[in-house]
C-alpha cells in the first residue's frame, strides 16, 4: 500500500537531519488528535491517555527511522498507540494484581467519575457498555465504530485476520446492544 504524498514528504523530511524535528512535529500535529481519542477510548481517563500518548510519541521518535513504508503511516502509528494502551492496561492489572473483569470495573468507575457523566444519556451508556467488553472486542469496536477503520487496515494494526476482526466486532455490537437495552 503506497503512502499518501503528504506522509511520504514528511518521512523524507524526517530523514534529513536539518528538517527532522520540524517533520516530526508535523507528523504529531497531523495525527495527535486521532491518536489521543483512540487511546482515550481504551484507557478512559484523560490524564492516563496523555501519559500513554507521551510514550507513543517517544516510540514514534525512536522508531520512525525504521519505518519500512509497507503500510500507511497512520496504521503504524495506530499499532504503536494500541500496543501502548494495552501495555498500560496490563500494567494496571499487574500493579493492582486484579483480573481483567476488575480492570473493566475500574475503567467503568473512571468513566463515571468523568465530568458531566450522566448514566441516562445514550453516549454514556454506550461508553459504559464498551468498558464491559473483553479487551480485544473493545479495541476492535473502537477502531471500527469511532475511527471507521477498514478491516484490512485493522488487521495490520492488530496483526490478525480480517475475518476474526469481523467476528469480534459482531460479538461486541451484540453485547453493547444487550447492555444498552437491558440497563
Amino acid at each position: 500500500m503506497a503512502l499518501n504524498e503528504d506522509d511520504l514528504s514528511l518521512l523524507q523530511q524526517f530523514r534529513v537531519p536539518a528538517t527532522r524535528e520540524k517533520a516530526y512535529t508535523s507528523i504529531i500535529r497531523k495525527y495527535q488528535e486521532k491518536l489521543y481519542w483512540h487511546v482515550r477510548r481504551m484507557v478512559v481517563n484523560h490524564d492516563d491517555a496523555n501519559d500513554v500518548l507521551q510514550n507513543v510519541f517517544i516510540k514514534v521518535w525512536k522508531g520512525l527511522d525504521q519505518f519500512r513504508e509497507d503500510a500507511q503511516l497512520y496504521t503504524w502509528l495506530y499499532r504503536i498507540a494500541t500496543n501502548e494502551s494495552l501495555s498500560y492496561i496490563e500494567q494496571q492489572k499487574r500493579r493492582t494484581s486484579v483480573s481483567f473483569d476488575d480492570v473493566a470495573e475500574t475503567l467503568g468507575n473512571k468513566l463515571e467519575a468523568e465530568k458531566g457523566f450522566d448514566s441516562n444519556k445514550i453516549e454514556w451508556k454506550l461508553q459504559a457498555a464498551i468498558q464491559q467488553l473483553p479487551e480485544k472486542q473493545r479495541v476492535v469496536f473502537n477502531l471500527r465504530y469511532y475511527d471507521e477503520m477498514p478491516y484490512e487496515e485493522m488487521s495490520q494494526v492488530l496483526e490478525t485476520s480480517a475475518g476474526a476482526l469481523k467476528a469480534s466486532y459482531h460479538h461486541a455490537v451484540k453485547k453493547i446492544e444487550d447492555y444498552i437495552l437491558n440497563r
